[in-house]
């Protein structure tokens, strides 16, 4: 007998839920391949998404790229401007030699998926290893693992609030579900999740730049998720892929924490100079 999505999203949550958490408590390589898996999978995602629109996405290099730019985030061997300058000229280069539709929307649409992907992502690598140098490497991992509870808080209570009380429609061209009621439920509840999560384990922080962490997650998040759903109307398709029962592609369960993990880590390293 065939289950029903939300059996299978239920199913599929347990079994992913404790792999995750042990991902994030224990950091190092771990976490470093368990966030390169995401990456490389959502810039498939990315490159299916740009094909249904006729561009060529230089999918290889850019899997390479992306690789890259998270082992530079985890080792801090090549400063940021000299990486993009590297990115932009073996992408540039690499179309010269493909001869494989519009130069300028293969190049442009690499581009995005490199950058939007691989920069974003490495932010959550920058996270966990935060407090790398400080002797307290753990405190990275309850961090990264509040961040991750509070999305699924957000999206939640986003989810449930709309389909009870959604009236009004938050952004029908690029997601017709989503509502504005949803969103304010979500940016509410992400901001009662961190001030709860600050006061079990995260008072290494103070109180000020969790709330600031919730504020972005309920604001800068849910953004996340309309622009990956501004991608996939687009592109003309659902969902990123099928690759999780129940719950898509792996761009969709993810794109609110790639999307909101730059802006944390600037408030990170605003708070910690």
């Amino acid at each position: 007998m065939a289950l029903n999505n939300t059996t299978q999203r239920v199913l599929v949550a347990i079994a992913a839920i404790p792999i995750i958490l042990a991902a994030c408590y224990f950091g190092n390589l771990f976490f470093f391949f368990f966030i390169l898996a995401i990456a490389l999978a959502a810039y498939y995602e990315f490159y299916s998404f740009a094909s249904n629109k006729n561009s060529r996405v230089n999918i290889w290099l850019g899997e390479l790229l992306i690789t890259a730019l998270l082992i530079n985030e985890y080792t801090q061997l090549i400063d940021y401007q000299s990486l993009i300058i590297i990115i932009v000229v073996l992408i540039s280069l690499a179309e010269l030699f493909r001869n494989n539709g519009s130069a300028i929307i293969n190049i442009g649409s690499t581009l995005l998926g490199v950058f939007y992907i691989g920069i974003f992502s490495s932010s959550i690598i920058g996270i966990r290893e935060f407090y790398s140098e400080s002797g307290r490497y753990y405190y990275g991992g309850y961090l990264i693992i509040s961040i991750i509870i509070t999305i699924w808080v957000c999206d939640s209570a986003a989810f449930y609030a709309g389909t009870a009380f959604g009236k009004h429609k938050l952004f029908p061209r690029v997601s017709p579900k989503k509502s504005w009621e949803g969103a304010i439920f979500g940016f509410i509840f992400s901001i009662i999740s961190m001030i709860i999560i600050h006061g079990i384990f995260l008072s290494f922080i103070p109180l000020t730049e969790a709330l600031i962490i919730g504020i972005i997650i309920g604001a800068i998040g849910q953004i996340g998720d309309l622009v990956e759903s501004l991608f996939k109307r687009d592109a003309g398709v659902k969902d990123s892929s099928n690759i999780i029962p129940g719950h898509g592609g792996i761009f969709d369960r993810f794109d609110s924490l790639i999307f909101a993990s730059p802006v944390i880590l600037l408030i990170l390293k605003y708070y910690g100079n």
